[in-house]
């Protein structure tokens, strides 16, 4: 029997009549119930977080950091339940599920770190000017389906350190692993401070719209991004979205085709593809093209694809039918216009699960679907360049700049490319690595504002100018 799950409004963990079922994508079988929220549930946690607001904002940063790493501890200290939890809501294979799990809880301590220090702007026998940051109050946070405990941390953590409250609203798709950390918070977290509801995609419009929440951060696709910042338009909330991306990575001539071959793989298929910033557009010289395309293709036919919580599995599944609809949209566009496949691109819909093989196109037309969309699944088309500069271009020629790659023998030059590509992250000579200290955010339709060290806490907060007039002295 499946597990039935609550939400947790202002302290306490609360259950509601209408629930939603949540499917393993493996198999697709029912593995939790989770409550159904409307607005009656969201005006109670809004108005427990605004309640809370008061007293947290006040509330030394050093008892924040305290809480936030107590927090973060409950994470750790059950990883082994959560991660197995992860697996079966979002299909990720164990060792990624692992990794995404210690990496919330590393990532909300390095967080809670963070110094957001009083600037002197004058200090003189005139006047005394200083520059404070504010939080702004209560937040609602929107979290994807791909990782949804790590999307979850990192807005919980700047959120109260900064000062702020917070309503969180996972993906219906993946909530389960969210509100069984939430039971875990319970009792660390002051109420109303942390309030995580879940919902159909309905309640998103709901948060955005609400008059008492101050700021929304938003992690997701471009389309819903573009609605959520129409939706915050009528009372100018404050916003950050982190939206989808098209990321190209560019090998360069003098690159090792045999170390970078399997990290190639990995920089597009890791979490069956979805990844804001995996590898989406491969661009690869055509002097080692044959030769790595190849060496690609022959590391891809020994990985599994199957179940993630079986041993072995090294791609999952699609995480919901929506997407693997799409994906599978995608790879019979390709067939339908005469594209050459390298590997996979034969979907069975007959089977249980959301299923998608390896899948490695060979030099598609820019113009191709599979080239110019976001594809998020594991679907990767490798393209031939002639000239660095043509690689730039091609790169560029996208109405996304959220990440990219540039893979090398020689850093340097790697680092001359990677300043001319239109993204806000360019990684040389490796992939997905972010640093909690370092801001994350996009360019273009990836978005704006950042997560993620200083600027990601400053999104969180307004800048207040104190300024203090001295009196002159007697006889001046």
């Amino acid at each position: 029997m499946a597990h039935s799950y609550r939400n947790l409004i202002d302290g306490e963990m609360i259950a509601t009549p209408a629930t939603l079922d949540v499917v393993n994508p493996a198999n697709e079988e029912v593995v939790g119930t989770v409550p159904s929220c409307g607005e009656a549930e969201l005006d109670r946690a809004v108005a427990a977080a605004r309640r809370a607001f008061k007293s947290w904002r006040a509330t030394p940063i050093e008892e924040r950091r305290r809480v936030i790493n107590a927090m973060a501890d409950a994470i750790a200290t059950n990883q082994d339940e959560l991660y197995r939890l992860l697996t079966a809501e979002q299909g990720k294979p164990h060792h990624q599920a692992k990794g995404e799990i210690f990496g919330a809880s590393a990532m909300m301590k390095a967080q809670a770190a963070l110094e957001l220090p009083d600037v002197i702007n004058q200090d003189d026998g005139t006047r005394l000017s200083r520059t404070r940051r504010v939080p702004v109050g209560v937040v609602g946070g929107i979290v994807p389906w791909n990782f949804p405990v790590m999307m979850a941390a990192q807005k919980v953590a700047p959120a109260l350190l900064s000062g702020c409250t917070i309503v969180l609203k996972p993906s219906p798709f993946t909530p389960l692993t969210t509100l069984r950390i939430a039971e875990l918070w319970k009792d660390i977290a002051p109420a109303g401070a942390v309030n995580i509801i879940t919902g159909e995609d309905s309640l998103g419009p709901l948060i955005t719209a609400h008059p008492d929440i101050d700021k929304i951060t938003f992690t997701g696709s471009t389309a819903t991004g573009k609605k959520i910042m129409e939706g915050a338009s009528k009372d100018l909330k404050r916003i950050t979205l982190e939206l989808g991306g098209n990321d190209a990575s560019i090998v360069l001539p003098d690159a090792d085709v045999a170390k970078v071959a399997e990290q190639l793989f990995w920089s597009s298929f890791t979490n069956a593809g979805q990844i804001c910033v995996a590898a989406k557009r491969i661009y690869i010289h055509e002097d080692i093209y044959d030769e790595l395309s190849q060496a690609i293709a022959a590391y891809a036919s020994t990985v599994k694809v199957g179940d993630g919580s079986q041993q072995g599995t090294g791609v999952g599944p699609i995480q919901n039918r929506k997407q693997y609809e799409r994906v599978c949209e995608l790879i019979q566009d390709a067939k339908d216009n005469g594209y050459k496949f390298l590997l996979g691109g034969n979907v069975d819909p007959s089977g249980t699960g959301y299923y998608v093989p390896i899948t490695i196109l060979d030099n598609p037309p820019e113009d191709a679907r599979i080239v110019a969309e976001e594809q998020f699944g594991p679907v990767m088309p490798l393209m031939k360049f002639s000239t660095t500069q043509e690689a730039i271009a091609r790169a560029n020629a996208s109405d996304y700049g959220l990440a990219g790659a540039v893979w090398t023998s020689d850093p340097e030059a790697g680092v001359a490319v990677a300043e001319q590509l239109e993204t806000g992250t360019v990684w040389v000579n490796e992939f997905l690595h972010f640093n909690p200290l370092a801001p994350f955010g996009g360019h273009k339709q990836s978005g704006f504002g950042a997560e993620y060290g200083i600027e990601g806490l400053k999104e969180f907060t307004y800048s207040q100018v104190i300024t203090v007039k001295h009196e002159a002295p007697v006889g001046a």
